[in-house]
């Protein structure tokens, strides 16, 4: 199989729900990102084979192939095409691994993974809610094969399973928000994310002609453990997630281009990273969330690669537990788990998440000088992402 390397990857800021991106259209935001690889390495637009886009909420603004809508809306050639996938959380991560699968199975030579998600003005299950009058997702025939779980509890479960505690829970939490900080005080982000400027409202919401820059991660909060202990639980009256230790509801989109080695030589471009492998997995839908450890597992298995051989790891902070699972299962080293922090303290916009994820790690890789990257994220209905990655 052709070796797919990465030679550049992007984001936006995360915006906070209600807040600085909150009035942008997310087609317009994810055509910055997909234009801002063009712009960054100078490639001709039209050598882009095809662009693969992950998108949870596919419903109004974010409905009709948003990839495509993005592509256009950014004056990017026609000819290229785009479509736009669904992996729940793991959109974006399983966009970019069809992206590299095409690039590697020599269909086209240049791809593009992206997403997006702005989930200040489509909010997580627009999709599927009762109002639209569509009926909803889940038939009956699922009851006889699965209880049907939301993923607040599916975190609760796999707090349960692996001895995992409100303290603990918190003081993630908090490590989360602490190494995002720091990451921000050291401009450890420097050069992965665009600045956007986001048209300014009125009380109508109409746009009043004026723009504010959005030039920063909006999720990050000051806080302390004693904060973090006050606060209440939001599954279950003795539960261990609260929202100052789960994911918070974000807006933001990012993207990574691929292509064959020999491409990139052709084109004179530097290739930063190489993929060395992806997979998705199914796991248990009532746990729903243990998808990074099955993730990890094959990844590892199959590349003949130990927890130990890993420098970075990349998993999505969607609740506490998962993550704290995760590492104790395998083994991992949670300092070289998130080292800037990850959804608890920067925000989690469901389909643009997998690829931010990509695009921290091969920048932590970079700063560090480490070899190789795991990303994961689990998604709803038992799902997980996986992704490794080699610098070069």
């Amino acid at each position: 199989m052709t070796n797919v390397v990465i030679v550049d990857a992007v984001r936006t800021p995360i915006g906070r729900r209600g807040g600085g991106l909150a009035s942008v259209h997310p087609a317009e935001l994810l055509s910055i990102v997909q234009k801002g690889l063009i712009d960054r390495t100078g490639i001709d637009p039209a050598v882009v084979g095809q662009v693969v886009s992950g998108c949870v909420s596919q419903v109004g603004e974010q409905s009709f192939n948003i990839g495509r809508t993005a592509w256009l809306s950014a004056g990017l050639p026609l000819g290229v095409a785009a479509t736009t996938v669904d992996t729940q959380c793991g959109s974006s991560q399983q966009a970019t691994s069809l992206a590299s699968a095409l690039v590697g199975s020599g269909l086209v030579d240049v791809a593009i993974g992206c997403g997006v998600e702005v989930m200040s003005r489509v909010p997580i299950g627009s999709n599927s809610g009762k109002k639209l009058g569509l009926g909803v997702p889940i038939p009956r025939t699922y009851f006889g094969q699965y209880e049907m779980t939301s993923q607040f509890e599916g975190a609760e479960r796999i707090a349960d399973k692996w001895g995992i505690s409100r303290e603990d829970t918190d003081a993630f939490g908090l490590l989360s928000q602490q190494r995002a900080a720091q990451a921000w005080a050291e401009d450890r982000f420097a050069g992965q994310y665009i600045s956007i400027d986001a048209p300014d409202l009125d009380e109508e919401g109409k746009p009043t002609g004026t723009t504010h820059r959005v030039s920063r991660d909006e999720g990050l909060r000051e806080t302390t453990l004693e904060k973090l202990q006050s606060l209440k639980p939001v599954a279950r009256e003795n539960g261990v997630h609260t929202a100052g230790n789960s994911s918070q509801i974000s807006d933001g989109a990012a993207a990574v281009l691929m292509m064959t080695e020999d491409k990139a030589a052709a084109l004179g471009l530097k290739p930063r990273a190489r993929i060395i492998d992806s997979c998705l997995v199914g796991v248990d839908p009532v746990l729903m969330l243990t998808g990074p450890i099955d993730a990890t597992q094959r990844l590892l298995q199959r590349n003949n690669l130990s927890i130990d051989d890993i420098d970075t790891f990349e998993i999505n902070e969607a609740f506490a537990s998962v993550v704290l699972a995760w590492a104790k299962e395998l083994g991992a080293d949670i300092a070289k788990t998130n080292p800037n922090g990850g959804a608890i303290a920067l925000g989690h916009p469901l389909g643009a998440t997998g690829a931010f994820l990509i695009t921290k790690a091969l920048y932590e890789l970079e700063r560090t000088g480490g070899r190789y990257g795991i990303i994961s994220m689990c998604c709803g209905g038992g799902i997980g992402t996986g992704t490794l990655i080699e610098r070069l």
